[in-house]
């Protein structure tokens, strides 16, 4: 069981609270305000704006926190690894993680046994939308408790995650904002790739326009029959995602994500649907294989390590690293770049896309939390240079040194480990692995962060990266009829892709393409795309 000890000193909150079966809500929101007070620290430290409190808590007992991370995959483990164990150090904090799935996290909310700590990934989700009724406000923790916090949180950030109150109640990492992307130390992640020796025996052809990629596939087949000549990311099995053959191809094309600021369809737009069309002719000719719309993401992984496609569209190439690495080790000279592969038919340029604003893992303290101020204090502390260096890059002069030009360089025997045992660079020192707070402007200050498959894909990625912050999170709110007609959509959009792409001729396409377009109407697009409309209105205001 959770702690459920009162907390003294005094907030004002909103009480509500929501029934959050499958992260909708059935029942009806009580709106009446509670009295949440937070406990007095004046026995421990007096707060200094410029002094980070996790330095001035005197607080001798370890506070012991839950963190929940609805997530089954995350490492449980804490205190034995490099990083977890400074932190454990620094902060005088034991954590126990705890994960699970929605389920479990509806159990959580419905019982009313909070953890301390709770990581969602889902910012457009109910728990994100109603986090008022269970969370605990970020300034005012940081006023009464931690306000350094206010130094080392990004100002963008926080107001991006206010609710009507006007207050933010979570922080994500890899939260890119506009000087992150005009900085050019975060990267593009997606590309159009072959392998050199096949690019170089075919003659470097054009793969830019439809006609010239059709062509290009006719004469990988010819001389490497052995190959794959085109692959791309595995589609989800449940249709949430289309693998890289549509926003993927999209950003390559791009498509706009809005026109006259209201949302645009891009998956109806004409520039992609032409080379949905050329795709389609690659499949007819036999240069797309089944099999791929099929495979799930160890079996892509495999075929990467493997060199058994000849090109990839690929979303995503840092997550697909240690194959694409693998295979250059084994295969120096047939390795993967990125060429200018798949343009606009319109003279459009890339707008290739990354992490936005929203972020991905979403942070909150819970209204049940026990000491909220040593938990803001870990808040600040992983968003502190300390703290990211630390998760970054572990222990300066043990594993990195920081060189003048403000780089980042493993040390040797740090350096071996990490290329020559994975298995103990993960479990001893889970560098880059620790990332609730994390974010990529760190991870650039060390080249060697990525292996040296996916550098080439990176410089070819320069100036391409662009942020859609507008469009981001416009989904309905989760048990609206809107979101239902929009998942209904997105399921039929996967089968149509599918189809499409398969389709035996181009009428045939044209056929599913009209098709999917009644289904669009029949479920009230129009509803939809005003939900989403009133969204993009409400980023815009967010953003001034």
């Amino acid at each position: 069981m959770f702690r459920k000890k009162s907390l003294v000193g005094s907030l004002l909150v909103a009480g509500a609270l929501l029934s959050l079966a499958a992260c909708g809500g059935s029942k009806k929101e009580d709106t009446t305000t509670k009295e949440v007070k937070l406990p007095d620290i004046a026995d421990r430290y007096t707060p200094d704006k410029d002094t980070p409190a996790w330095q001035l808590d005197k607080k001798e007992e370890t506070t012991k926190l839950t963190w929940y991370v609805n997530a089954d995959w995350w490492n449980t483990e804490y205190g034995k690894d490099m990083v977890t164990k400074k932190i454990k150090d620094d902060l005088n904090v034991d954590i126990k993680f705890i994960t699970g799935d929605d389920t479990k996290l509806n159990t959580y909310f419905a019982g009313g046994d909070m953890p301390d700590i709770v990581t969602v990934f889902d910012s457009n989700s109910q728990v994100a939308r109603k986090a008022d009724s269970w969370a605990l406000p970020l300034q005012d923790l940081a006023e009464k408790y931690d306000p350094y916090f206010n130094t080392v949180a990004r100002e963008e950030t926080l107001n991006w995650y206010k609710l009507g109150d006007g207050k933010s109640y979570g922080y994500p990492d890899y939260s890119n904002v506009q000087s992150d992307f005009d900085s050019g130390d975060i990267y593009s992640r997606d590309a159009f790739i072959i392998r050199k020796d096949v690019y170089e025996a075919i003659g470097k052809p054009d793969f830019s326009t439809p006609e010239g990629f059709v062509e290009g596939m006719k004469k990988i087949k010819a001389q490497f029959p052995d190959l794959i000549p085109f692959g791309f990311n595995d589609f989800a099995s449940d249709g949430s995602s289309n693998g890289s053959m549509d926003s993927v191809v999209q950003d390559m094309l791009g498509v706009p994500y809005t026109k006259d600021g209201k949302y645009y369809d891009r998956n109806l737009d004409e520039d992609y649907l032409e080379w949905v069309k050329a795709f389609r002719q690659v499949h007819q000719d036999g240069n797309v294989s089944d099999d791929t719309f099929t495979d799930d993401g160890d079996k892509f992984k495999e075929k990467l390590q493997t060199g058994k496609y000849a090109t990839v569209m690929i979303g995503s190439f840092v997550n697909q690293g240690i194959p694409l690495q693998t295979f250059k080790a084994s295969n120096p000279d047939a390795e993967y770049m990125a060429i200018d592969g798949i343009q606009s038919t319109v003279g459009n340029e890339p707008t290739l896309t990354q992490a936005g604003i929203s972020g991905w893992m979403i942070n909150y303290i819970s209204q049940k939390c026990e000491d909220p101020a040593k938990a803001i204090q870990v808040f600040t502390y992983l968003l502190s240079d300390e703290g990211e260096m630390l998760t970054n890059f572990g222990i300066e002069g043990d594993t990195y040194t920081l060189e003048a030009d403000g780089t980042v360089k493993w040390t040797d025997e740090a350096r071996k480990i990490q290329q020559d045992d994975p298995e103990k660079w993960q479990l001893e020192y889970r560098m880059g692995e620790f990332i609730q707070f994390g974010h990529d402007r760190f991870k650039a200050m060390n080249p060697d962060s990525y292996v040296d498959a996916v550098k080439q894909m990176q410089e070819w990625g320069d100036g391409k990266l662009t942020s859609q912050f507008l469009t981001e999170n416009i989904g309905p709110d989760a048990g609206t009829q809107e979101a239902r007609a929009q998942s209904a959509i997105q399921t039929n959009w996967s089968t149509t892709l599918v189809g499409m792409l398969r389709a035996k001729d181009e009428a045939t396409l044209e056929g599913l393409l009209e098709d999917y377009k009644a289904f669009q109407k029949d479920n009230k697009i129009d509803d939809v795309n005003k939900v989403r409309n009133e969204k993009i209105k409400e980023n815009e205001a967010k953003l001034k």
